[in-house]
């Protein structure tokens, strides 16, 4: 086992943006007479789809969305997003993400994303980050049925690298994920990935009994030490 590849998580890994979809989402219930509830939006929307958060969080409030209604809500939510964002004077990343992507890409590994997230906020996103070439595979709410923590998006990520680097033979158990929720880490985890757990959006102690390694930001990644416990060196027989 030797790592080949490195999954990203979109929001709250490559950009700081959890608040503003807090927001967004808590506009819908009230623009649909619904109360939002700011701890239990978080709890039931981050990490996953728009689709699946969405979706949960009307029926507990005792509503069922119709597929047309429910796409009316995404497509309200991504028109409010891509507003929010382009009226930035500057887009807020993470301390260290940039040094932290050229080091992978020096050690040769092969970058991937997997989120919930819409292709056209994604993109539009790395695109005004300078970020959209070192993520030539990109999953995004697009591309998959099941949101996180169902681990369909980390699997055809790795399916994805594999058609473009059909030399690697990349297996999930060489692949390291970067996440900052529950949801994505057990999505992650049950793609049968080791994981790094990033405490931009729930504090260290939260994370780190669900993940192989804990930072509280990505530029303090011992790389060295992650690449090692990917490929141990053997006992050396007497």
């Amino acid at each position: 086992m030797v790592l080949k590849a490195v999954i990203f998580d979109f929001n709250g890994v490559i950009i700081n943006d959890e608040a503003i979809h807090l927001e967004l989402i808590a506009q819908l219930l009230l623009s649909e007479n619904l109360r939002p509830d700011p701890e239990e939006i978080q709890s039931v929307c981050l990490g996953r789809s728009d689709r699946a958060g969405l979706q949960a969080l009307w029926e507990r409030q005792g509503r069922v969305l119709t597929p047309e209604s429910l796409q009316e809500l995404m497509e309200r939510k991504s028109q409010g997003y891509r507003q929010r964002i382009e009226a930035l004077a500057e887009l807020p990343s993470y301390p260290g993400l940039v040094d932290f992507i050229l080091k992978l890409r020096l050690k040769n590994l092969r970058l991937a994303l997997v989120t919930g997230a819409l292709r056209q906020e994604v993109e539009s996103v790395l695109d005004q980050m300078e970020l959209l070439s070192q993520f030539p595979v990109r999953v995004t709410g697009d591309d998959t049925v099941a949101s996180k923590p169902d681990p369909e998006g980390y699997l055809l990520a790795v399916q994805g690298l594999n058609e473009q680097h059909p030399e690697l033979a990349l297996q999930p158990q060489d692949c390291l994920a970067i996440e900052d929720s529950p949801a994505g880490i057990e999505a992650a985890r049950r793609a049968g990935m080791q994981v790094v757990g990033v405490a931009n959006t729930y504090p260290v102690h939260m994370l780190q009994r669900r993940v192989d390694w804990v930072v509280d930001e990505l530029g303090e990644l011992e790389l060295e030490r992650v690449q090692a416990a990917f490929n141990p060196t053997p006992a050396v027989s007497l």
